[in-house]
Order: structure tokens, then C-alpha cells, then sequence
């Protein structure tokens, strides 16, 4: 596709999906679905299905059109900013987060912890635009989340205001992503231009991190601009410290940010790698991210209750989640043999073992070899074996895996499918495509871990054949 057509391509896609949200998107005053045939057999059902999924499909092929032949960053950067300003002045799209937001900071200005009770306890003046599954439920997100949520409600003193600041903050957020991208490419070797498309051109960057304005932009932000700092610095006292500190920050948005500083710390060494190297240099990274973490935690005048929060994800079941799509097939499975299994528990945390060996192994790997993409794997495995998965969650590893990855194609190729995952007024699909969804995605983890074994045999093979021959 020419560069010019595939700008405009993506700029009508976007402009589809901003009339999609004003016919029938999360609106304040849209009734909660509990069927997506609903928003089917509303007034206009079947205009909504065609103006989004045309919309989403403009924007997606543009964007994976040139995923790898981009010009420059230049352009890179001019496209997404035209792409965006539709999805700017439009109503929330796909997701009803940026309502909990608002609830939460209501609740944290009110001198309440929101971490001790949902927003129904107070009850926050705007109630009834929070989906019920999180009206009962303590917030999952950090302390620091918290106290900027807590502020825009203060400011604003209305839904409509703290929305659009939620925005403003989303946008700030892909501001410092756009800002410290290039610098991490640059160090790890990868095209400016590719990095910025690959990270802030897809659908969901519009849809999910502006349109819905969710706090993931401003992890994301804070997650690049501190790696970015270790990948230029390395070795620096006072600089690593200050990246610790900017991860840390990111971790007291969303916990999962956290997972990249063992990494980040291997990274911050100045040379070859050793126990005490690593103290010497990765010992500003963690000490720095471990204080801005208790910082912000005490600072904004509440407890450690967000680690538990965390656990709130799993009263979601969808088989867009891995651990979450094997035990629904077992259950399938039991039931022609009349038995009734609740796999799930089991499955999910086969997946947290799973993920804590994952993310060892991929440290010891990292100590010779690449930290930064490794950062990114890791991200990738938190996303996959997490209970519960939203779209937006893969910004997470998308954003680093762009400037740290040599291939593309198979992230860039997650990143269009989750587009789809969701309706315009957030009802998410998976949960109503389950008995086709969880055996395919668990058909797709069994490929995957064979493949992954025969993998890993194929390279430790030649060195144990050259390691027989040597002692010929």
C-alpha cells in the first residue's frame, strides 16, 4: 500500500470508529448489556456492527500494512497524531474503566480507601455508569493511580470533566512514550520509525489507551522512559536511580509494570555481567523503583491493600486468558462423563507457577544476552498467564517488544486480533464465544509449548554434539 494512501486509510477507519461512539458506544446513559445480541437488535444494531468493524479494519490493515517499511519517525509520529484526533472528541469507546476511575477517585477525595470497599459504599455520584461486576470490588490499580484519580475528581467536579482529563493524562502518557521511544530503538538497534508505528499506530492505541482513556497509556509512558534512561546510561549512578524511580513510579500505577526491573537491572550493568556488577549498577534500579513504590504507597496516605486488589481480575472469565481457556476445556471435556469440574482454580494457578519459572528463566537468559527484549518476553508471559485478559493489557509487551524485537509479526499480529475482541459499547465477545474460543486457545497453547520444546532441544542439540565430538 503507498505511504499516502495508507494515511488516509487509517485517518477514515479512525473517523468510522469516532461516529461508532457517538451511535453506540460506552455512553454514561447506555444500558449495561448482558447480552452482545443486544447491541445488535438495538435501533442501530446493524449500523453500529458495520461502521465499527469497517472502522476497526481501515485502521488495522493501514497499520499492519506498514508495520515494517515506515519512512521515519517523522511520519510516523504526523500519521498516529492524525489518526487520533477523531477518537480525541469522541465518547468513550470499548471499555466502561474510565467510569470506575472516576467512582474511585470520588471515593479516595471522600477520605474513603478504595482498596477497602467498591465504589458502591460511598456511593459515588455517578454510580450507575460503573459496570456491576466492579461496583463491589476494591481497585486493583496503585497508589499513585489512586491519588491522580483522587485529583481529577477534586479539579473537575463532574463526570464529563474528569473524562476528559483522564484523557489528557492518556495522552500525556503516549506524549512520553513518543518522546523516549526513538532513544530506546536507538539502543537496541531498531529503526525509529518501525518502533513508533509499531508501539502507538494500532488500533488499540485510538481505541482503548485515548478513546477509553485507561491508565495502561501512562504505565506505558513511565515503563519506556525509564528503560529508555538504563539503555543510555548504564553504569551511572544517578541516572539509574532516577530510572528506578520512573519504574517504580510506573509499578504505582499498575503493578505488572514491576516485572521489568530485574531486567531493567541487568541492563544498568556497565560491561560484562557478574553478582557484584550487578549489585554495583542494577542495585540503583531496584532501590530507586522500590522506593518510589513505598513513596507513593504512604505518600498517598494508604496501605499495601492494592496488591490484593489485584486479584479482583479473576472474577472475570474469558478464554482470551490461557489458564482461563484450559480449564474451561477441561470442563467441557468432564461433561459428557456426567462430571461437573471447576477446573478453573486448578488452571490458573498452574499458570502463576508457570509464569514465576518463565520469568526466572527468562532473567538467567538475560544476564548475557539482550535484557531489554527479554523485559518485553516478560511482559509477554504476564500478559499470557494472567486469569484474566483485556485488550489494552497487550500495550504492555507491544510497546517494548517494538523498540527491542527484530521480528514483528507475530505481536503485531496479537495486537490486531485483540482489536477485535471487544463491541463499541465494551461488551467483550469472549465471554460469549467460549465453547468454540477455549478449546481453540487451548489447541493453540499446546502448539505453542511443543513448539517451544522441540525449540529449545533443536538448540541445545549441536552443542552437545560438538561437545561429544571434542571429547573424540
Amino acid at each position: 500500500m503507498p505511504l499516502h494512501l495508507a494515511r488516509w486509510t487509517g485517518l477514515a477507519g479512525s473517523t468510522l470508529l469516532a461516529v461508532a461512539a457517538f451511535v453506540g458506544g460506552a455512553l454514561p446513559s447506555s444500558p449495561h448489556k448482558v447480552n452482545p445480541l443486544s447491541i445488535w437488535q438495538g435501533p442501530n444494531g446493524p449500523l453500529l456492527i458495520a461502521i465499527w468493524s469497517v472502522g476497526l479494519g481501515l485502521m488495522g490493515y493501514a497499520w499492519w500494512a506498514l508495520r515494517d517499511r515506515v519512512p521515519s519517525a517523522r511520519w510516523a509520529l504526523v500519521t498516529v497524531g492524525l489518526w487520533l484526533v477523531p477518537l480525541l472528541v469522541a465518547p468513550p469507546l470499548g471499555s466502561r474503566d474510565v467510569y470506575a476511575y472516576a467512582c474511585q477517585g470520588a471515593t479516595y477525595a471522600a477520605g474513603f480507601s478504595p482498596y477497602e470497599q467498591g465504589v458502591s459504599a460511598l456511593p459515588c455520584p455517578w454510580l450507575e455508569t460503573v459496570s456491576p461486576i466492579w461496583r463491589d470490588t476494591a481497585a486493583p490499580y496503585g497508589p499513585l493511580f489512586v491519588l491522580l484519580a483522587g485529583a481529577v475528581v477534586k479539579i473537575t467536579g463532574s463526570l464529563v470533566g474528569s473524562i476528559v482529563l483522564f484523557r489528557l493524562l492518556a495522552l500525556a502518557g503516549l506524549a512520553l512514550t513518543a518522546a523516549c521511544l526513538p532513544v530506546l530503538a536507538r539502543r537496541c538497534g531498531i529503526p525509529e520509525g518501525r518502533a513508533l508505528w509499531l508501539a502507538l499506530g494500532s488500533p488499540l492505541v485510538g481505541v482503548h489507551l485515548v478513546s477509553g482513556a485507561h491508565n495502561d497509556a501512562m504505565m506505558v509512558g513511565l515503563l519506556v522512559a525509564g528503560l529508555a534512561l538504563v539503555a543510555s546510561r548504564p553504569g551511572r549512578p544517578g541516572p539509574l536511580l532516577a530510572a528506578g524511580v520512573i519504574l517504580g513510579l510506573a509499578g504505582a500505577l499498575k503493578a505488572t509494570a514491576l516485572v521489568v526491573v530485574p531486567f531493567a537491572a541487568l541492563a544498568a550493568i556497565a560491561g560484562a555481567y557478574s553478582v557484584r556488577a550487578l549489585v554495583r549498577d542494577g542495585g540503583w534500579v531496584a532501590g530507586g523503583a522500590l522506593a518510589a513504590v513505598v513513596g507513593a504507597t504512604f505518600g498517598a496516605g494508604l496501605d499495601f491493600g492494592w496488591i490484593t486488589g489485584l486479584a479482583q481480575g479473576g472474577d472475570v472469565i474469558a478464554w482470551t486468558s490461557p489458564p482461563t481457556a484450559v480449564g474451561q476445556t477441561v470442563g467441557y471435556l468432564a461433561l459428557p462423563f456426567g462430571w461437573h469440574v471447576d477446573a478453573l482454580p486448578a488452571t490458573r494457578g498452574i499458570g502463576m507457577a508457570v509464569l514465576a519459572l518463565l520469568l526466572v528463566w527468562l532473567w538467567w537468559r538475560a544476564r548475557t544476552r539482550e535484557p531489554l527484549w527479554h523485559a518485553g518476553l516478560a511482559l509477554t508471559a504476564t500478559v499470557a498467564m494472567a486469569p484474566l485478559f483485556h485488550p489494552w493489557y497487550w500495550m504492555w509487551p507491544l510497546a517494548v517488544l517494538a523498540a527491542t524485537a527484530r521480528r514483528t509479526g507475530w505481536f503485531a499480529l496479537v495486537t490486531l486480533i485483540s482489536s477485535f475482541l471487544l463491541l463499541p459499547d465494551g461488551t467483550g465477545l469472549a465471554r460469549y464465544t467460549k465453547t468454540a474460543g477455549a478449546p481453540l486457545m487451548t489447541l493453540l497453547v499446546i502448539v505453542v509449548t511443543v513448539r517451544l520444546v522441540r525449540s529449545a532441544r533443536a538448540r541445545r542439540r549441536p552443542a552437545t554434539v560438538e561437545a561429544g565430538d571434542a571429547h573424540r
